[in-house]
């Protein structure tokens, strides 16, 4: 299946399947701190802060249906940190566990040298095992453990922040 995986720039067009994406992961209350879903109304600001050739958005196609997307945010909103990016993955659910989050985070870091990348960050939540166990695979180290910061149903949960240098 991954070798038939077509990751390409996200179109506006795409923003209803992006947010049907993101919006199918919010009842587990495992990768958002959203706890209603969101609208495509609400994400066309944040669509337009992704460019193709400094914060790119991609989208994963398998026959024809986006199966997942990637997208690198800005840390901090100020230069001097233009050289470090959030990625964050989400994944359909009748893709999820069939290696396309690393399919995904792999071309991200490819990706990195060009996009002028030095740092990648990724915002996890400390019950998310699954997430965790895939960034630290890549070489992700825990740069930073934030206690009881958010709260998901009257559970306080962590927040991990995972970093990796790219070379």
């Amino acid at each position: 299946m991954l070798n038939e995986i077509i990751l390409r720039d996200a179109n506006l067009n795409d923003l209803p399947d992006i947010v049907d994406i993101y919006n199918s992961t919010i009842p587990g209350r495992m990768v958002t701190a959203d706890l209603e879903p969101v609208s495509v109304e609400s994400r066309i600001k944040w669509f337009h802060e992704h460019s193709p050739s400094f914060r790119p958005l991609w989208v994963a196609e398998y026959d024809g249906k986006i199966c997942g997307w990637i997208s690198f945010q800005s840390f901090y909103g100020r230069p001097a940190y233009n050289a470090t990016a959030e990625v964050s993955i989400y994944i359909h659910s009748d893709f999820r566990g069939k290696k396309l989050g690393k399919f995904l985070l792999q071309k991200a870091i490819d990706a990195c040298q060009e996009l002028n990348i030095k740092t990648l960050l990724g915002f996890i939540f400390g019950h998310n095992e699954p997430s965790l166990k895939l960034f630290e695979r890549f070489g992700f180290e825990k740069w930073a453990h934030l206690p009881n910061i958010a709260e998901l149903d009257d559970l306080e949960r962590d927040l991990i922040i995972l970093g990796k240098r790219i070379n």
